[in-house]
């Protein structure tokens, strides 16, 4: 393989190769990817069950690399999108994306015409060069809430199953949209939701597809996906609904000047409606620099679900539609032709002028991390379920290596989403190395983070109450400022091992905007904090978030 043959990330000058801190990179893994052939390229043998190992996610593991994606990418294939498949699949290799899930609507249209011809786009691109990996998905409209990525493995049933899946299960095409509590039609869509994937769970075990996975999209946006709701999905089929976006697409959605004075980044610029769940506060439908309420509230719905010990991830995207400060506009329809009868939107034409949007291109600005052993897209799709996933906005970090070890153990011990059985009174070190920020984001800027911060909770089981959004006992346990250091470095964080099992979890900013965090400063005494609307430049407030990892303790 020649440096030539390499794609256009992988050049220094466009983007970081993300060394993996203990040595591993994702040249590497696209070089192995090349010289192993088509069988390595899509990730070999699947990985085996935890429970078939006889052990948690996450355990004793080997060295990773991380690959850099975004599940939520749209396309001439959505109705409400712009851009052709190739102009997209070039941004995201622009801006270093490794991965990519087109996320296209549910839509007649779509099912009818437009799944089966985005399909051979997609087959023509992944035989062209097998070294990105591109993914089919839908986005989902959930009976009674909001939405889902839903995407495949690669293979011969993938467009099939997102077919029949779409048109048996999508609550727009049903009209399974009510959601009100009380309605009559709630409880029904509600249950349907939960059917549908359990469904998904059917064809993975059946075979006939090797893997499918499902995550949550914007769950805040509109307060109607109840904590309630997010449960029953989880519970359905952990193995398949993984988690959620803990921040957010459209992040260019507050640029000062852009949209309007009343704009909010991710778009969450709405009012709790007669769909959303009461028991929301009217905080929840704001982001918080940048992350969903529901993420960037320390002991609020995401640690909720944590600590019932419980792995449920996050992850981050562009959800790219229309690019701000662009200047294509969609094509004109030909005399007889719309979405419904063809799925496909017209080609996008150049105006030179910028046009209305809210998004980055996939991988400008918005990018989930995923740690594998192998180069592939089944190795990605093991990855997110195992929860070995950091996310950034702004390129805040070209690297991220976590590991929690007992003291004095020889083992690497576990990483991002993984369990540790200790017993009371071990001692653990949890061992952090970051990889700064080594050259300038796509905006101009080198980021630098200011600190680290270690959010820990106690594990006390399934609630009794299925709508509980708080975590009391959750709360930021430790902060290193950490502004100045440069290159690769490790902080080594001891935790006391108590009574109660445990998880802790990491975030970081560039310290530019923070305050105290909504449940008090007793809790988080300097989280992220809302903007102003319409002035919230996206890269004057970048923060980095990390998947727990979980401490049994045994007697």
């Amino acid at each position: 393989m020649t440096e030539q043959q390499l794609p256009v990330w992988a050049d220094p000058s466009v983007s970081p190769t993300a060394l993996d801190a203990q040595g591993v990179s994702r040249r590497q893994l696209l070089r192995r990817a090349g010289l192993f052939g088509a069988a390595f390229a899509l990730g070999g043998a699947a990985a085996p069950a935890a429970a078939a190992a006889g052990q948690g996610y996450g355990g004793e593991d080997p060295r990773l690399a991380y690959l850099v994606g975004d599940h939520h990418v749209h396309s001439v294939y959505s109705h409400d999108a712009k851009y052709t498949f190739s102009q997209q699949a070039r941004a995201a290799a622009r801006y270093g994306l490794d991965w990519m899930v087109f996320n296209e609507h549910s839509n007649f249209g779509h099912a009818h015409y437009g799944a089966a011809m985005e399909h051979q786009e997609i087959l023509k691109a992944r035989a062209e060069n097998p070294r990105q990996l591109i993914f089919q998905g839908l986005e989902w409209y959930i009976p009674a809430a909001e939405h889902c990525t839903v995407f495949a493995a690669p293979g011969p049933h993938e467009v099939d199953l997102l077919t029949q899946f779409e048109l048996a299960y999508d609550g727009k095409l049903l009209g399974y949209t009510e959601g009100s509590a009380g309605a009559a039609d709630t409880a029904r869509n509600e249950a349907h939701a939960v059917k549908a994937i359990k469904w998904l769970a059917e064809q993975r075990r059946s075979g006939y597809v090797d893997d499918v996975l499902v995550l949550a999209n914007h769950p805040l946006r509109l307060g109607i996906d109840s904590p309630h709701e997010m449960r029953g999905w989880r519970d359905a089929a952990p193995e398949i609904m993984i988690g959620m976006e803990g921040a957010p697409g459209a992040q260019g959605a507050a640029l000062p000047g852009w949209r309007g004075s009343t704009s909010i980044r991710g778009e969450y610029e709405n009012k709790p409606s007669a769909q959303s769940w009461a028991g929301y506060p009217a905080d929840a439908y704001l982001t918080y620099g940048g992350f969903d309420w529901a993420t960037a509230t320390v002991g609020g719905l995401w640690d909720s679900m944590l600590a019932e010990g419980r792995l449920f991830s996050i992850t981050t995207n562009s959800d790219n539609h229309r690019t701000v400060f662009d200047t294509w506009k969609n094509g004109d329809w030909p005399a007889g032709q719309n979405f419904d009868n063809t799925g496909r939107l017209p080609d996008p034409v150049n105006t030179d002028t910028p046009q209305p949007g809210s998004d980055f291109w996939p991988g400008q600005f918005s990018r989930t991390h995923v740690g594998v052993t192998r180069y592939g897209y089944r190795a990605v799709m093991t990855g997110l379920r195992e929860g070995r996933v950091w996310l950034d906005h702004g390129h805040l970090l070209d690297g991220l290596e976590v590991r929690l070890r007992r003291e004095h153990s020889s083992g690497r011990g576990v990483t991002l989403g993984g369990r540790l059985r200790v017993r009371r009174g071990e001692k653990l070190t949890l061992n952090i190395t970051v990889t700064t920020a080594s050259r300038p984001n796509p905006q101009g800027i080198l980021p630098e983070l200011a600190h680290l911060d270690v959010v820990r909770g106690a594990v006390r089981g399934t609630v009794s109450d299925r709508d509980t959004w708080q975590a009391p006992d959750t709360k930021v346990a430790h902060t290193t400022e950490v502004s100045g250091r440069k290159g690769t470095y490790t902080l080594r964080v001891p935790l006391t091992v108590g009574e109660e099992s445990f998880y802790v979890r990491l975030r970081g900013s560039d310290g530019n905007r923070n305050g105290t965090g909504y449940l008090g400063a007793s809790v988080d005494p300097h989280g992220p904090i809302p903007h102003e609307p319409g002035n919230g430049d996206p890269w004057a407030d970048t923060w980095f978030y990390a998947n727990p990892i979980f401490v049994d303790v045994v007697s």
